[in-house]
């Protein structure tokens, strides 16, 4: 019997008849070894996140790689607000996002993002590495034509002429993130996802990338799982494609992330449904409340069983897989980060606004005045009708050398709403006053650096408490090993704070953003059909 060549393209060999031996010789085991020899080569010669990814169960695997972090990408990962963006340059508007959609609330880097599978563009198809992120809804690669920026050099790229299905299209577009952004020109071809082949996709082949955003990034692109209407240009989704096209029967997808250090395998995004090993008991759906991102409302936050206050009454939460933090509003993460012993960096003026008006704030509490207007009565404030409490602490530091920041508030207005909110909670829990205060002041020291992230002792993490999550009325707790990240730095391990700084003022916030260390202790389910999403123990 003679073994079936190789093709030479990377496609596996026939299955050969399978052979009674009558006994064993030195013949028959060097037959067997090349027989097995040839399924090696026929497996590894194949991308790994393109093996076996379809089943007999109609969904579409894609196994998922995690790479280790380091401690310079994960002070370098940074998560803002779109209006923080725009007041950069000493308050006055970037001119180059003008032209961005109002309703863009958010924007990031890519530093801290461990999850990545691998994709195809192009006949014959070209090898591609991709952050599969629902924060955002662009599938985007570098291009050949990328020769002015150094990043582009250090990853692969997509070269149309190679491609038997390529289309041109040649629109410019510019995709912002919280570092800077990307530009390029649309363009289409077939995408291959898996075993399936997604026909005549629209993406982006990117010719400027911003050299800290993706100089240091292991992956190529992105692969964006979020919604079309936050697309620039209106670009239909690959995974819009999947259901369209009739690849998957069911609109939906689901991210198992494996936190397992020890694991080779990162994890997997299912298209079309749900793999029932990758979690336990139910999964506690809840509606989305915007048509524009994975956004759900989220509840209460709690440090063991104590309140945090700010979100007692609801908070915006968005599901992103694209970034590996926690991110929320400075008045509770700064709770959080005192709680847990994480080292944040002294903050003068807050704890002189305590020193200065600590008093008359108690003392305006106490006789009912609303918490509102209290700071704009001490004249640390300019009173409007439409003002909301933004806690704003990251805009505030980034323009903490200006005589007042770019709304025409004194920096110390910021400070001032977060210590009446923060002695407020306090007076519910009927604490004394000096108790009060001692927190407080303790909190100014714990305020988390906008620019940087808050260090723990790894050795008392199992005195650390449990942060829990309010999604749907019930509670979804995380431990102290799956909220902080462990980054190897030489011969020590550094452990870090997963909870991050994120102000985004009303309506659109308070927000928090729920990335892969939520995602990790809970399997997810992003169910487009129903326009919900649901989360269940991670298995």
């Amino acid at each position: 019997m003679r073994a079936a060549p190789h093709d030479g393209h990377g496609l596996c060999p026939e299955s050969m008849p399978e052979t009674i031996w009558p006994k064993a010789s030195s013949e028959n085991y060097m037959i067997m070894g090349i027989k097995f020899l040839l399924l090696a080569i026929c497996i590894w010669s194949l991308p790994d996140s393109l093996v076996s990814t379809n089943s007999s169960d109609g969904l579409i695997r894609i196994a998922l790689r995690k790479r280790t972090l380091d401690l310079k990408s994960i002070n370098a990962a940074t998560i803002t607000s779109r209006e923080d963006l725009l007041r950069s340059d000493l308050g006055h508007y970037n001119s180059n996002f003008d032209d961005l959609e109002a309703n863009i609330v958010y924007l990031k880097n890519y530093f801290d993002t461990q999850y990545y599978g691998e994709i195809g563009i192009g006949t014959p198809w070209q090898s591609f590495t991709v952050v599969f992120d629902t924060g955002s809804s662009h599938l985007w690669v570098p291009s050949s034509k990328c020769v002015f920026s150094i990043a582009c050099y250090l990853h692969s790229k997509y070269r149309a002429r190679l491609s038997s299905t390529y289309t041109k299209i040649g629109k410019h577009c510019k995709i912002p993130y919280g570092s800077g952004s990307i530009s390029g020109f649309f363009s289409q071809d077939d995408v291959r996802v898996g075993d399936v082949l997604v026909r005549n996709q629209e993406f982006a082949e990117v010719t400027g990338e911003g050299f800290f955003t993706f100089l240091g990034t292991e992956f190529d692109g992105i692969l964006g799982l979020g919604f079309r209407e936050m697309a620039v240009g209106l670009v239909t989704p690959v995974w819009y494609n999947m259901f369209e096209q009739h690849h998957i029967s069911q609109k939906m997808f689901s991210f198992w992330l494996n936190r397992d250090p020890t694991s080779r395998l990162g994890g997997e995004v299912v298209f079309g449904g749900l793999d029932w090993r990758h979690f336990r008991g139910d999964h506690t759906y809840v509606p989305l409340t915007r048509n524009d991102y994975w956004q759900i409302e989220m509840g209460d936050i709690l440090i063991e069983n104590d309140s945090t206050g700010l979100c007692k009454y609801g908070c915006a939460a968005i599901i992103d897989s694209g970034t590996s933090l926690l991110a929320g509003p400075t008045a509770v993460v700064a709770q959080i980060n005192h709680a847990i012993g994480a080292a944040g960096f002294i903050n003068m003026e807050c704890k002189s606004v305590v020193l200065k008006y600590g008093n008359m704030i108690w003392e305006y509490l106490i006789e009912g005045i609303r918490p509102e207007i209290i700071c704009v009565d001490l004249g640390l404030c300019r009173y409007n009708e439409s003002r909301r409490v933004s806690l704003n602490i990251a805009s505030m530091v980034q323009n903490r050398t200006q005589e007042g920041s770019s709304v025409g508030e004194s920096p110390f207005c910021t400070f001032c709403e977060m210590i009446v909110f923060w002695v407020q909670v306090q007076l519910k829990q009927q604490k004394e006053q000096e108790k009060v205060f001692k927190y407080v002041d303790e909190l100014c020291e714990m305020l988390p650096n906008p620019l940087g992230k808050s260090f723990i002792n790894c050795d008392k993490m199992a005195a650390m408490p449990y942060i829990s999550l309010t999604i749907g009325n019930k509670s979804f707790p995380l431990s102290p090993e799956q909220y902080t990240l462990r980054v190897e730095e030489g011969c020590s391990t550094v452990c870090l704070s997963g909870f991050v700084p994120l102000d985004v003022p009303t309506p659109q916030g308070p927000l928090w953003v729920l990335g892969d260390i939520f995602l990790g202790a809970y399997h997810t389910v992003f169910d487009f059909a129903n326009l919900r999403v649901g989360f269940a123990k991670a298995a």
